[in-house]
């Protein structure tokens, strides 16, 4: 699928790419509407559509990822909450392998979430997934998600990268056609993102359920 020779960065998504999407789904579907029809006082039934709508307001913004923007909508303590389901957080099957590969054949592994400081951080905490990373940066240093063009430059102005010898994998596809209109040049996307969900069909961008699939 991929001439490795051609590549130099890799650069990674972090949840349903190299963590299980399973951990932020049931937080986002199942464990948070129930919190917030406690924290209100009204029935899980009036709560989760109005949690599901709240959500899809902010959706391809940055607000739409930021912990202190959901505690502050909500009235809840999101971080809170996240750590009350955090043994959930998992890494995909042959996430580590992947890694320990890319340093073995000295590729650049940069790490690039949307995923809010808090968050990224509770991650780290419970997969040591930094230690596998060259470098990891989260989308709010930046002040924009990784759906909007720019992005891609701002993460090149401190960590340089030829786009032209570079790999982006994102579960996202919004966030992969953000990175194609950039410039980036190879673009991989997830097959099923959550262990618990079936694989995705119809995508736009080549796919793999597994990352030895790219040697």
């Amino acid at each position: 699928m991929l001439d490795w020779k051609e590549i130099d960065t890799v650069l990674l998504d972090m949840d349903g790419t190299l963590l299980d999407l399973h951990f932020d789904n049931h937080f986002w579907v199942e464990h948070l509407p129930r919190r917030y029809a406690e924290r209100h006082g009204m029935a899980l039934t009036e709560a989760a559509p109005r949690l599901r709508q709240a959500v899809a307001n902010q959706q391809g913004t940055l607000n739409w990822y930021c912990l202190d923007f959901w505690s502050r909508t909500l009235e809840l303590d999101i971080v809170g909450l996240k750590r009350e389901v955090a043994h959930l957080i998992a890494l995909r099957g042959d996430t580590v392998a992947f890694l320990q590969r890319l340093a073995t054949e000295r590729k650049q592994r940069i790490l690039i979430t949307n995923a809010h400081r808090d968050s990224l951080d509770l991650k780290l905490l419970h997969t040591r997934l930094d230690q596998h990373l060259d470098a990891l940066y989260s989308a709010h240093d930046f002040g924009q998600p990784k759906e909007q063009p720019t992005l891609w430059q701002s993460l090149q102005q401190v960590t340089p990268f030829d786009p032209a010898r570079t790999l982006l994998i994102d579960d996202n596809e919004s966030v992969l056609r953000s990175a194609q209109q950039f410039g980036i040049r190879h673009l991989i996307t997830i097959a099923q993102p959550d262990s618990q969900q079936p694989p995705r069909d119809g995508l736009a961008f080549p796919a793999i359920e597994q990352f030895s699939a790219l040697w």
